[in-house]
């Protein structure tokens, strides 16, 4: 019996007109332009300010500690924590360039004769 009500019962298609499809879509769609997209904005703003570090900028490492960057190579910096205290601090590290200075000239040229 159970058999011939299951024929007779119309195939449900599960097409576009489908609700739970439009609301898995809607909800991606909301999460997506209220967490994923700032997200990658901010993460994108980071890695550009981090790769703006010159010597002299004031910075705030992930632990934070506070001080003047002293050298910068691709991967580490060298800051200055005050009183000589020097430490070498991996660059994906710094959490924040607090007082961002204009680039020395670490060329060696005079840029007036």
């Amino acid at each position: 019996m159970l058999n011939l009500f299951m024929q007779a019962a119309p195939a449900k298609s599960g097409g576009f007109g489908d609700p739970l499809l439009l609301i898995m879509v809607s909800i991606f769609l909301i999460f997506y332009f209220l967490v994923i997209r700032p997200q990658n904005k901010r993460l994108k703003d980071h890695k550009a300010k981090l790769s703006a570090v010159v010597r002299g900028d004031q910075v705030i490492t992930s632990g934070g500690l506070v001080g003047k960057v002293i050298k910068v190579t691709d991967e580490f910096l060298t800051v200055d924590l005050g009183n000589n205290m020097k430490v070498k601090v991996v660059k994906s590290m710094l959490s924040d360039v607090v007082d961002k200075t204009v680039a020395a000239n670490d060329s060696g040229k005079d840029k007036k004769k």
